[in-house]
Parts: structure tokens; sequence; C-alpha cells
């Protein structure tokens, strides 16, 4: 028996990804004082020193980094092996996102200003990862197209999109800027609150020469939001992106995804996202950023929606209106669907889910977009996944399954 397999039985550990050292302590005496050992298969090695307190053997485990076996590339970055995902995608119904992917802070109880808080919860958000996730753990099929850190936090994201089936083989890293993180919290006045640290962060340096063209050439839907655009070289690779999946035959799908604090000016938001509003066929926007974008526009008036915000190559144009539900505009017709009442714990997210829940239904049927009935039975999908997501703190791990779902709308249209 070799010794990771001996340790393995004698102390069994979930999961060997997570953290960097171990002790472990075990009664039989070792004749060398140090020891290397390498799993051939894995890539995985470990090694060690031990010496003899009290009346046992203390070993001391450090995991080796795995060598990630893909190629530098611009800007620093590296590519992701082609065995990390456990899940072939669909091509025929691919939800292909791109966008920034972080670390999301969120207070360990509610209501309170991130001074106030007394601790904070770990967990991966970023609203386009966010909509790959939900699209996956609803069935469907995804793909995330992004950049993060060579650092543990990166890892650990490419790992979560493994884990969760999402195609993470367009992600890249970056050996010069660490993930972004975000402090974020629902204050008990109810409005929200962001920290960034991304000065600058990995996902700002994505450069169009680390594009996998071959992943998006499959979307049947292209995600993105507003953040990409901040920044060079990030800016010229959605732009490009956005081409190439247009020129594909891809569903641009868009959700601005408001972040005031991370842009130079109230001004350069408002035209930023506005640069590339024309170029989608689905546009999901909240009633704040209506307010905003049309600088100072009723939300609720469907003249100030329809007349600055539609456009004529526009398929769908969603507005949430949080537990309210959302309502939907195309050329042919209009309405509202009601939202679920559920008790919030903690809102991060709930617009991802939302939009996950949306796309996973279009890129089954893109008929959708001219059947009204189909599209309303869409939406009450959509927004049961927000609010559950909801129910629960962060993004990603409160995303429901489809199940869930069902089961929620079986229980409210029953009631």
């Amino acid at each position: 028996m070799n010794l990771s397999t001996y340790l393995l039985k004698k102390n069994p550990i979930q999961d060997w990804r997570r953290p960097r050292s171990y002790s472990v302590r075990f009664c039989f005496l070792l004749r060398l004082p140090s020891f290397k050992y390498r799993d051939k298969k894995t890539s995985t090695g470990f090694s060690g020193h031990c010496f003899a307190p009290s009346n046992s053997i203390s070993v001391i485990l450090r995991k080796e980094k795995r060598k990630m076996a893909g190629n530098l590339t611009t800007g620093g970055g590296k590519d992701l092996p082609g065995d990390m995902n456990r899940k072939s995608a669909n091509t025929d119904s691919l939800v292909v996102c791109f966008g920034e992917f972080l670390i999301d802070f969120v207070p360990t109880v509610g209501g309170v200003s991130l001074a106030e808080a007394p601790a904070f919860q770990k967990a991966p958000g970023g609203a386009p990862a966010n909509v790959a996730v939900c699209v996956s753990r609803l069935g469907g099929s995804s793909a995330f197209i992004g950049k993060v850190g060579d650092d543990e936090f990166g890892h650990m994201l490419a790992n979560i999109l493994k884990e969760n089936y999402v195609d993470n083989t367009g992600m890249r890293f970056d050996q010069s800027a660490r993930t972004a993180l975000a402090f974020v919290t629902l204050r008990a006045d109810g409005e929200r609150e962001f920290l960034f640290f991304r000065h600058p962060s990995a996902d700002m340096r994505l450069h169009e020469s680390e594009l996998d063209i071959n992943l998006i050439n499959k979307a049947k839907i292209f995600h993105y939001g507003s953040i990409s655009l901040i920044e060079e070289p990030c800016k010229s690779a959605q732009l490009a992106a956005m081409n190439i999946a247009k020129k594909s035959g891809s569903i641009l799908s868009y959700d601005p995804n408001l972040r005031l604090p991370l842009w130079p000016s109230a001004e350069a938001a408002r035209e930023g996202i506005m640069s590339i509003w024309e170029q989608a066929d689905l546009i999901k926007v909240s009633e704040d950023e209506i307010t905003f974008l049309t600088e100072g526009g009723d939300p609720y008036d469907d003249n100030v929606v329809m007349n600055k915000l539609f456009h004529p190559n526009l398929k769908l144009l969603i507005v949430t209106e949080g537990s309210a539900g959302c309502r939907y505009y195309t050329k042919a017709f209009k309405g509202r669907v009601p939202g679920i009442k559920v008790k919030a714990v903690d809102t991060t997210g709930a617009g991802d889910a939302f939009v996950g829940g949306l796309l996973s239904s279009l890129a089954s049927d893109l008929n959708l977009f001219q059947d009204e009935k189909g599209l309303r039975e869409a939406l009450a999908f959509a927004n049961a996944c927000g609010a559950l997501t909801v129910t629960g703190r962060g993004a990603i791990p409160a995303l429901p399954t489809k199940q869930a779902v069902v089961d929620a709308l079986t229980k409210y249209n029953a009631s």
C-alpha cells in the first residue's frame, strides 16, 4: 500500500482541492525523516516531514499545486486543461456567458451596512458566471468565458464551474492580477451597498486574442453585461466576442447590471451601457436602470420604455420589478407576470437567477419570442428562480434546481 492510500484510508478527507495543508496523526514509525509521493495518473504530489511529539508521529502534508496543462496567453494568462469538464455541452442549446467572475463577501447577518457587519461569508459571484451556473443547475447547457487570477480564489472559481457542469474551457488565468473581490450588503433601509477590489483585477485584463472562438461559435445564446466595457483590453474582447456570436447566428442577450461605483462617472456609465444597446436581441433591465438610462424617466410608463429603450432589432425587452414580478415587451405584445412572495435573506444574484431561468427556457425554444402564452410561462419560471435565490445567502450557492422551481410554482398556483 502506498503512503497516500494509507493516509486517506486512516484519515479520509472529502475534498483535497480546498485547503493547502493538513495535519494527520497516526501511530506507526516512519523510517525516513521526510518523504515525497507523486501519483502519475492525477499529477498530484505530496511531500512532508515528520517529528515525534508525545506518543505519536505528526506528518504535515502539503498538497502541491496541480500543474495546469495549458499554455501562457496574452496578458500573462493561462488556458485551462481540456479535461476540466465532466459533462460535454449540448451545442444545440448552449448558453455562453461572457464577463466577470469574482468572490462576493456577504454579511453573516442581514440589514446591516458593510461597516456594521460582524463577519462575512465568502461566496462565488459575478453576474455572467451566476447566469451560467443557473442555466446548468436548471438542467441546461452552459459555458463561461472570462478571466480570473492565477491564485487560490481563481482556481476555486474554475472548480466551482466544473462542479456545476459549466463548460469552463473559455476561462483564462492571469499571473499578474488577482481575482476580483466584492463586498455586498442589503442595508436595513433597503439600499444595496457595494465595495469592490479590482485595481485592476484579472477579469479586466482579458484580451481579444484569448477568446475561445470555437466555443463562442457554438452558442445558441450569447449572454453578457456591461462591466467588461469599463476598461481595456476587456472592452475590445467583449466587442469582438459579440461580433463573433452575431455572425454565427447566436441570440445576443444583454443585462446591463449597472454598478455605478465601477464607472468613472454616471455619464460614462450611461454612454457605455447604451453604446451596445442596439446590438442585443434580448435585454433585461431593472426599474432603477430604466430611470438611470432615460435620465429620470418613469420606469412604469410604457411609453418611456418603448420610445427610449425598445429598438427596431429587439426581440424582447424585460423589466424586472423584484418581488412584484416582471413586465415584457415585444413588437407584437406586452404584459406583466406577477412574482412569488418569499422571505428574503439575501437579494444578491436574484436578477441573475431570473435571467438564467429565462435563458434556459429560450435555449430550448426560441419560438417563445412569438408565443405570448409560452413566454408568460417562461417568465413565471424565471420569477420563481429569482424568488428562491433570495431565500439563501450568496448568489451561486442559493441558485435553485429545476425541481425546486417546479415545486415552488406548483405550490404557488395551488394557493
